[in-house]
């Protein structure tokens, strides 16, 4: 029944547009009612992303039970679970993706699918390099690395219309990540989760490769997921954790706990936009 909804929504996306197509009009070409609709979506955008949640549980249980003794390499052979997703089924990937940077309410959504995957390659880092200092700062980093490099690569594939085969870009980000991070680790020796990332081995690494500068913000140019980016150059690293305006105004968003992300980052490049 999901992927019948699925199908059934992404095909009206199509046909009228998202903004004129609804709930009702979805539910009527798949034949069933409005509560078998919000069971399994909870709205018109995860209607848009019906495989995201599957693999991120898939990318959850690759992680639960991977071999620790390359951290870096773990995270980006999980990313690339993502990448076996899209290239599964090129027709529709590449249809969402034009879908999507069309529509800016995907686009918005779409960040916050972009910091769950994040979030889950950052925590099986955290394990390793430790809960605190040096050691959740290179889990944070690292992830991002491995998420830019991972969309970078798929977009290209996107873009040309899902010619030839991902991997191929995909697989040179990922190794420029390794290469970088990868060499990092090793050097600075991975401290255990007891020593809290603080240790002596943990200090310096940040400056043994290209993120001494604050990390880059998480793509939300593609996959993981793919879609937003206009161009294939990286995003600037933000200047400070608070959205700022262009004189350097600072913006504060204020939100009732359990507010979905999306509506969250949605609200503030609505703030930014004013500004």
């Amino acid at each position: 029944m999901r992927e019948v909804l699925a199908q059934a929504a992404f095909q009206l996306f199509l046909e009228r547009g998202f903004e004129r197509t609804t709930v009702d009009d979805i539910v009527a070409r798949a034949g069933v009612g409005r509560r078998s609709f919000f069971r399994y979506f909870p709205s018109k955008e995860d209607a848009v992303f019906p495989d995201h949640e599957r693999c991120l549980a898939e990318m959850t249980e690759f992680l639960a039970v991977v071999d620790g003794g390359d951290p870096v390499g773990a995270v980006c052979d999980a990313a690339r679970i993502v990448l076996r997703m899209y290239a599964a089924n090129p027709e529709f990937s590449v249809q969402r993706y034009r879908l999507t940077r069309e529509v800016p309410g995907l686009r918005t959504y779409e960040l916050s699918v972009v910091r769950r995957y994040e979030q889950t390659l950052a925590g099986h880092l955290r394990g390793r390099f430790g809960e605190g200092g040096d050691g959740e700062l290179r889990a944070e980093v690292i992830a991002a690395s491995v998420v830019a490099a991972h969309n970078n690569g798929l977009r290209l594939w996107l873009r040309s219309g899902g010619e030839g085969d991902p991997e191929v870009a995909v697989d040179h980000a990922l190794a420029l990540v390794r290469e970088v991070w990868g060499r990092s680790v090793a050097e600075a020796g991975a401290p255990s989760p007891e020593g809290g990332g603080g240790g002596e081995g943990a200090s310096g690494v940040l400056a043994a490769g290209p993120a001494a500068s604050p990390p880059a913000a998480p793509s939300s140019a593609g996959p993981l997921p793919a879609s937003t980016a206009s161009s294939g150059s990286a995003p600037a690293p933000p200047a400070s954790p608070f959205p700022v305006s262009g004189d350097g105004e600072v913006i504060v968003m204020v939100a009732r706990k359990g507010t979905p992300m999306w509506r969250v980052v949605q609200q503030i490049e609505a703030a930014v936009g004013e500004n």
